[in-house]
């Protein structure tokens, strides 16, 4: 099978990430633009190799033209959500404008090498972007998808008990906080918080001493549903328009204390962090795979259709960087390795069982995976896991420990797919640097 490749060179190289076949979304203005000037709007644009396609400029040099009016009106907004609205058929035609401009053909006239200099004419290197919120999100809900993740944390309160008895039958979750989303690169304030320590007649309120991130993936709702009216397992994906990076920012000490009896509250709102890049789901079918065979199996309102590919074969990686590590220009280090292909529940799962109770969803909803863990250690998705519970401090390449996060700790998530004959797809990079408290 050949691949096919792009006239913008740096997309072909191996490593890129940003392939002809990805094309994901963001939101950006060029670094050099005027503080008061026309260009602190975003646009919203595609990352090809190391540029960035401003859709909008491509809209006002009528390069679009070929699509209805509603999809050329949405690329001139300054986030997705007009693009999410206008549903599946439109973002696949869009899509394929995008690569009918952008791949490799034999010139057939001047015109097409005339094209082809005015849509390079309007890319922007990445490095000369200031990256912007995507998509405005309204409703964010978190999952607790990760069946080795609710085993591995659920073995150091419940040993003998680690799963719950609706874990195998619920994709739990919870409503998270829209507002304190935030975009990779903002610095994370350590919240204070009310806490009980071991021994303590009362508890404290103080900054927490047991900031955790947690590697997650986050799913885009595109087209929502109308109060009261569920969606089907079968039409679930009809619904989800791409993944991005997400850091679930935890403080431990708080989660525990407030936890009961109704969940996570203010361990959990003071922060999420969010990747800029949202790759659309229909460049990842190449990576699409089976999840693991539920047992028991699912009541019917969530029983996927045999043979579906659900699952995502993409690889998440996090790292740790020290304020010690910048000041003496060390690497960081890697802190562990998992797939999202090791969640128990899919996202269609995911958002089927939210509206199954009539919940409606709207264009530019969050729906995450909660913590991604895998089944050998190295995959463990939180240091929560990896330290189990601060009781084993982990030993960084320059020689530090950590328990939990300290003051100037930056945390990077990264994500990528990759098949033997396919390209490299990127999901960019969360990162997020952790302040003191005031």
């Amino acid at each position: 099978m050949t691949i096919p490749t792009t006239w913008v060179g740096t997309a072909n190289e191996p490593d890129s990430g940003f392939p002809l076949q990805s094309l994901p979304y963001c939101a950006f203005t060029p670094a050099a633009a005027p503080a008061d000037g026309p260009e602190t709007t975003p646009h919203i644009g595609v990352g090809i190799g190391a540029f960035i396609l401003d859709l909008h400029q491509l809209q006002s040099n009528t390069l679009l033209n070929t699509l209805p009016a509603n999809i050329q009106q949405a690329c001139t907004a300054p986030q997705l959500n007009p693009l999410l609205r206008c549903g599946p058929a439109a973002w696949s035609a869009l899509r394929q404008r995008l690569f009918d401009l952008l791949r490799t053909i034999e010139p057939r006239a001047n015109r097409d090498t005339d094209r082809q200099r005015l849509v390079a004419s309007l890319m922007l290197p990445m490095v000369k972007a200031i990256f912007h919120k995507p998509v405005a999100t309204e409703n964010y809900t978190d999952f607790y998808a990760s069946r080795y993740h609710a085993e591995n944390v659920g073995r150091l309160f419940r040993p003998d008990n680690p799963l719950l008895p609706n874990y195998h039958w619920i994709p739990i979750g919870y409503h998270g906080r829209a507002s304190s989303l935030v975009l990779s690169g903002t610095p994370i304030r350590r919240p204070h918080g009310q806490f009980k320590l071991p021994g303590d007649a009362t508890p404290t309120f103080a900054p927490t001493a047991q900031l955790d991130y947690e590697l997650e993936v986050a799913a885009t709702i595109g087209t929502g549903n109308p109060l009261g009216t569920p969606i089907p397992i079968a039409e679930a994906e009809h619904h989800l328009f791409g993944l991005s990076l997400l850091n679930d920012w935890s403080a431990r000490d708080i989660q525990s204390w407030e936890a009961q009896p109704l969940g996570p509250f203010l361990g959990k709102n003071f922060a999420t962090s969010l990747s800029p890049w949202v790759v659309p789901i229909e460049a990842l079918a190449p990576y699409r795979t089976p999840l693991a065979p539920h047992d028991p199996a699912p009541l019917p309102y969530l029983t996927e259709p045999i043979s579906t590919l659900s699952g995502f074969d993409v690889t998440l990686e996090v790292l740790l960087c020290t304020s010690n590590m910048r000041e003496h220009n060390l690497p960081p280090t890697p802190l562990s390795t998992s797939n999202l292909r090791d969640l128990y529940w899919s996202f269609a799962q995911m958002l089927t069982h939210h509206t199954s109770n009539g919940c409606n969803l709207v264009p530019g909803d969050i729906l995450a995976s909660g913590t991604v863990s895998g089944p050998t250690p190295g995959s463990e998705g939180s240091l929560l896991e990896i330290t189990r519970r601060g009781t084993v401090p982990i030993h960084l390449t320059n020689n530090e420990t950590r328990t939990f996060l300290e003051d100037g700790d930056e945390i990077i998530l990264r994500g990528h797919c990759h098949r033997e004959g396919l390209p490299r797809i990127s999901l960019g990079e969360c990162r997020g640097t952790i302040l003191p408290a005031i």
